[in-house]
């Protein structure tokens, strides 16, 4: 419930009322001793009974005007929230990833004894290419900022990009494995997340166990679809990097919002991700 939400309040049909009635009440403990007195009693009360009726409708009309103004500043700045929060995971997910993985490829090329040419030049060239690519989405983002209205909206991850969220992964190092059983109709919504569940899995695997090996499950459990990612936990003299922290709140932010649960936490030697996400389907 939004408790600062802008609520409608305007007193001014009950203050007419209020006043209507203690006129009536006045009126009738007045003694009347002619027609006269009573005819003009009758129009005095007629014209405060108007004049009330059209200070309550100007009055009400006035507040509404208010209102009105109030609701549209909330929304605008709910909006604007809603931009501020979807630009912040969109930053998240790219500087994570990308940076993750020139990190690991950076890491894993020094860690060789003798590296030859070849290796060499294969570390360099994916630091390059994604040092290249986190560079142009990261000019894009800021463009996105510095121009006036919304921000538009990048295509939506579908379940078809997992092998490419996973081959990525795969490219720093880390050994991943990707099961999808039969899932159905899904939702756009539900696809959406499922992406940036195993996408967010792998990027902290790679930050944080190195080139490793990960296990991600996607199934089908009645009306909910579950995902699992599973890490063998960190390689053999591995530094971690710990990221800011954020990732993981706002990822269980986006599975909340659908209903669903996210739960992190060890697995032996590794790290375990699972989410639980409601979903009957396109609607």
């Amino acid at each position: 419930m939004d408790t600062d939400r802008p609520t409608w309040r305007s007193r001014a049909w009950l203050v007419a009322a209020s006043v209507l009635l203690a006129l009536v009440l006045v009126l009738s403990t007045v003694g009347v001793d002619s027609p006269q007195t009573t005819l003009a009693m009758t129009l005095v009360a007629i014209g405060v009974a108007a004049a009330m009726v059209v200070w309550a409708l100007l009055r009400t009309r006035s507040h509404r005007r208010l209102y009105e103004a109030e609701l549209a500043a909330w929304a605008a700045e709910r909006a604007a929230q809603g931009e501020r929060l979807r630009i912040a995971r969109d930053l998240h997910d790219l500087v994570s990833h990308g940076l993750g993985i020139i990190t690991v490829r950076a890491a894993v090329a020094r860690a060789i004894p003798d590296p030859d040419e070849d290796d060499r030049a294969n570390a360099l060239a994916d630091i390059e290419r994604v040092g290249r690519e986190t560079t142009t989405e990261l000019r894009r983002m800021l463009t996105v900022l510095r121009t006036p209205g919304p921000a538009p909206l990048r295509p939506a991850d579908t379940l078809d990009d997992l092998p490419a969220i996973v081959d990525a992964a795969s490219s720093t190092g880390v050994e991943a494995t990707l099961a999808v059983a039969d899932l159905g109709e899904v939702s756009a919504g539900v696809q959406l997340t499922v992406c940036a569940v195993v996408r967010e899995a792998l990027s902290n695997a790679i930050r944080h166990a190195g080139p490793t090996r990960a296990r991600i499950d996607v199934r089908r459990e009645g009306d909910a679809l579950a995902v699992d990612v599973q890490d063998a936990g960190p390689s053999e003299g591995w530094r971690p990097q710990p990221g800011a922290g954020h990732g993981l709140d706002a990822l269980r932010e986006r599975v909340a919002v659908l209903g669903g649960t996210l739960d992190a936490e060890p697995a032996g030697p590794g790290f375990r991700l699972t989410a639980r996400i409601p979903d009957r389907g396109p609607a």
